[in-house]
């Protein structure tokens, strides 16, 4: 079984950064790919980005360019650098891990992108 604890979640204005955190309770290497999704109220939950075992990413349309997601093997953490935040950025937002023994989800954390 995989914990995921969040943070770095807050209250930003548009246009400005904020980086999530994921810190896993196994050796990420051994995770075949973690990913950030976001729900906003009366949405269905998102993937926004992934990253797999080898490196390799994936990203939302809405976030190219302005997102980006990493790992650190040695913290067993995984981020989500968040730039040029929009208000419709605004959701809860979930860090996830998928093995063969299953998915994984972590307890969430909000973002709220506001004036």
């Amino acid at each position: 079984q995989v914990q995921l604890v969040e943070s770095g979640g807050g209250l930003v204005q548009p246009g400005g950064s904020l980086r999530l955190s994921c810190v896993a309770s196994m050796r990420i290497f051994r995770i075949d790919a973690m990913g950030w999704y976001r729900q906003a109220p009366g949405k269905e939950r998102e993937l926004v980005a992934s990253i797999t075992r080898g490196g390799s990413t994936n990203y939302a349309d809405s976030v190219k360019g302005r997102f980006t997601i990493s790992g650190d093997n040695v913290q067993n953490t995984v981020y989500l650098q968040m730039d040029s935040l929009k208000p419709e950025d605004t959701a809860v937002y979930y860090c996830n891990a998928a093995t063969l023994l299953g998915n994984y989800w972590g307890q969430g954390t909000q973002v709220t992108v506001s004036s």
